[in-house]
């Protein structure tokens, strides 16, 4: 579904973490151009 795509990723530091989106959809086959994880308050 989301093979030869690219995406851009943003987590929460208290939420769900850059590297959690990341493996999600890396194991849809897409691309990670960019992940952040960061606190948002």
């Amino acid at each position: 579904m989301l093979r030869n795509r690219k995406a851009i990723v943003f987590g929460e530091r208290d939420d769900i973490s850059g590297s959690t989106i990341r493996a999600c959809l890396e194991s849809g086959g897409a691309e990670i151009v960019y992940e952040s994880t960061a606190c948002f308050v």
